[in-house]
C-alpha cells in the first residue's frame, strides 16, 4: 500500500512554517495518542503515521529531501517506505515529544550536555536611589555623596561562594545539565534539579562568611556627579554599582532618579525660568527700574515703561537654565505684578481722590472701554 503524503497527514500545506506544523502535530498527537484510544489499532496506526511525518518535516534536511524525492528519499532507512508500523519509538519518537513539549519543561535549547543549566554565576540586581536637589544645583551641577546599603563581593571567598575561594563543581545529581529527565511512557519529562537549583554546579564547602552566595551586605558611600542642566526625572546610571553578582557574576547597576525642589522665587519650564516681581503702583504708572535676581545668583535691572499693566511680561534672553550637554541657556521671564496700595494715610487718600477727579478716559483706557461696552449691552437689553 502506498504511503500517504506527509503534509496531508499533518493537515498543512507545503508552504507551512515550522510553528504551523508543530501546532498541527500537537493537536493530532493528542487526538490519536494510544493512552486516549486504548485497544484502538486504527488510532495507533494513525498516531504512528503522523509522528513519522512530523519527524521528517520538522528536520530541515529531511524536509528538503522529502520535498525533492518524496518517500523514495528514505527507502531502506529508519521509518522508510512500508515501515510505518515499525516506527522506532525509542529514538525518533522520544525526540519528537521532547521537542514538542520543551516549552513546558523549561528546557533551554542549545548544544552541550548542560544546555538546561542556568549560569552558576548570575548578574546582580539593579538598584534605584531617589535624590532630591535644589534648582540652583540643577543649574550649576554638583558632586554629592550618597549612602546606600547593598551587597558586595565577599572578601573571604573572593565572590566564589566556596570556602577559601574554591570554585563550584559540577552537580553530581544532574551531571551539570541543571535538569533531571525521566521517561514516562512515550513522554520525556524534564524538571529543574533540586540539588543545584538549575545551575548545574554546586559548592562543596560553602564560605562561612557569605553562606555560599559570594556576597555580603555592606554600607557604602558613593560620589555622584550631577551635570549642569538636569531636569525633573533625569536618570543617572552608575555602571556596576548595584547589587553584587551571585557567585562571582557581574554586578548590577545603580540608577539615580533626580527630583528638583520647588523654588521660592523661580518657576521652571524646560530651559526657561519665570519670576513674578511686584511693581509699585507709582513705578508702573510713571515708569522706572526694578532689580530682579537671576538663577545664577546675580542681579539684573529691568526697565519698567510708563503705564505698565499688571501681568506684563519682560524677557531676559540667556538668563534661564543651563541646557544639559549644551553651552546654550534658556531665557528668564519677569512677570509684572502691580501692587495696589494699602493702609493709606489721609494725605495719600486725598491725593488719590484729587487724581481721580482729574482723570480722563485716556488715563484708564481699558476701564473706560470695558464700561462703554457694558452700557451698550444694557441698552440693547432694554430695546
Amino acid at each position: 500500500m502506498s504511503k500517504k503524503d506527509y503534509y496531508e497527514l499533518l493537515g498543512v500545506t507545503r508552504s507551512a512554517d515550522a510553528e504551523e506544523m508543530k501546532k498541527s502535530y500537537r493537536k493530532l498527537a493528542m487526538q490519536y495518542h494510544p493512552d486516549r484510544n486504548p485497544n484502538n489499532k486504527e488510532a495507533e496506526q494513525k498516531f504512528k503515521e503522523i509522528s513519522e511525518a512530523y519527524d521528517v518535516l520538522k528536520d530541515p534536511d529531511k524536509k528538503a529531501a522529502y520535498d525533492r524525492f518524496g518517500h523514495a528519499a528514505f527507502e531502506g532507512g529508519r521509518g522508510g517506505a512500508g515501515n510505518a508500523a515499525g516506527f522506532d519509538f525509542s529514538g525518533n519518537f522520544s525526540d519528537i515529544f521532547e521537542d514538542l513539549f520543551s516549552e513546558f519543561t523549561g528546557r533551554r535549547s542549545g548544544g552541550g550536555g548542560n544546555a538546561g543549566a542556568q549560569s552558576a554565576r548570575q548578574r546582580g540586581s539593579d538598584l534605584r536611589y531617589n535624590l532630591e536637589i535644589s534648582l540652583e544645583d540643577a543649574f550649576h551641577g554638583k558632586k554629592q555623596d550618597i549612602n546606600i546599603t547593598t551587597s558586595v563581593s565577599c572578601d573571604a571567598c573572593h565572590g566564589t561562594g566556596g570556602e577559601n575561594g574554591a570554585e563550584a563543581v559540577t552537580c553530581p545529581t544532574c551531571g551539570g545539565r541543571g535538569t533531571i529527565r525521566t521517561q514516562q511512557g512515550f513522554f520525556t519529562v524534564e524538571r529543574t534539579c533540586n540539588t543545584c537549583q538549575g545551575t548545574g554546579r554546586i559548592i562543596e564547602k560553602p564560605c562561612r562568611k557569605c553562606g555560599g552566595t559570594g556576597t555580603v551586605r555592606k554600607d557604602r558611600t558613593l560620589s555622584v556627579t550631577i551635570p549642569s542642566g538636569v531636569e525633573e526625572g533625569t536618570r543617572i546610571r552608575l555602571t556596576g554599582e548595584g547589587e553584587a553578582g551571585f557567585r562571582g557574576g557581574a554586578a548590577g547597576d545603580l540608577y539615580i532618579f533626580l527630583s528638583v525642589k520647588n523654588h521660592p522665587l523661580f518657576r521652571r519650564e524646560g530651559a526657561d525660568v519665570h519670576c513674578a516681581v511686584p511693581i509699585t503702583f507709582t513705578t508702573a504708572t510713571l515708569g522706572g527700574t526694578v532689580e530682579v535676581p537671576t538663577i545664577e545668583g546675580s542681579r539684573v535691572k529691568v526697565t519698567i515703561p510708563e503705564g505698565t499693566q499688571n501681568g506684563h511680561q519682560f524677557r531676559l534672553r540667556g538668563k534661564g537654565m543651563n541646557i544639559l550637554r549644551s553651552k546654550s541657556r534658556g531665557d528668564m521671564f519677569v512677570h509684572a505684578r502691580i501692587e495696589t496700595p494699602v493702609k493709606l494715610s489721609k494725605k495719600q487718600r486725598d491725593l488719590l481722590q484729587e487724581f481721580d477727579k482729574c482723570s480722563e478716559s485716556s488715563t484708564s483706557p481699558e476701564s473706560h472701554s470695558f464700561f462703554d461696552k457694558v452700557r451698550e449691552f444694557w441698552e440693547d437689553l432694554k430695546d
